[in-house]
């Protein structure tokens, strides 16, 4: 029997360019089998995941500026009020890392205020794509989006080259504190992993894995 509070954690994903409607059914239906927390798709398959999971407590997560966040600013905004018109309940935005890596932390926040106020009230997760910063850079990025007003820093989009690590959740767990969102993503695959980064302060957890996670787990549980 699957433990309902390991599917809560989990943001089933399906962010590949070549994604069809049919594989975006087929992610919702799973999503309402396993319990999980939501789905997380790009902005042109939201308004179809939100036809078929709104009569359900299922989240849809929408991405904005993905996956490279070096749109401009005012792109990133109509992208946001795009998803939130189609029906998004959260939004997870990549931050422009350029900025991050030239220091320019006054355009960085003000962006990331913009687009705060963008997604009207919902809630907005800021994916700083740790494998391209040191672990200062980290640290300031987990400021700016605690400033910015976000709800959830995010590790990764999963198309950078390389994904959540426990000691990237735990470091970014110890600047943001015990109250704000944590979302591990990118490359987590195994029960193990999954519940390594929970361990560490994640508090959800974005997989195109999910279902094999939770079978893995339920094989390993004890009866």
């Amino acid at each position: 029997m699957q433990n309902p509070s390991h599917s809560k954690f989990i943001e089933h994903t399906l962010l590949r360019a070549t994604a069809t409607q049919a594989e975006i059914e087929q992610l919702c239906k799973e999503a309402v089998k396993h319990s999980f927390y939501g789905v997380c798709v790009n902005t042109s398959h939201v308004e179809l995941a939100y036809s078929r999971l709104h009569e359900t407590d299922i989240k849809v997560v929408a991405t904005v500026g993905f996956p490279l966040g070096a749109m401009a600013s005012d792109v990133k905004r109509y992208e946001t009020e795009a998803a939130v018109d189609f029906g998004a309940h959260e939004i997870d935005v990549v931050l422009n890392v350029g900025w991050v890596k030239e220091a320019k932390f006054g355009p960085l926040l003000r962006e990331l205020r913009d687009l705060v106020d963008a997604a009207q009230e919902l809630t907005v997760k800021v994916i700083i794509e740790t494998c391209f910063l040191t672990d200062q850079e980290k640290v300031r990025c987990c400021e700016l989006v605690v400033e910015s007003g976000a709800q959830f820093v995010k590790t990764s989009t999963g198309f950078g080259s390389g994904g959540a690590t426990v000691d990237d959740v735990r470091l970014m767990r110890r600047v943001v504190g015990d109250e704000f969102g944590v979302k591990a993503s990118g490359g987590i695959r195994d029960a193990a992993q999954f519940m390594k980064l929970i361990d560490a302060g994640a508090n959800r957890i974005g997989t195109s894995s999910g279902i094999a996670i939770l079978e893995e787990i339920e094989r390993l549980e004890p009866e």
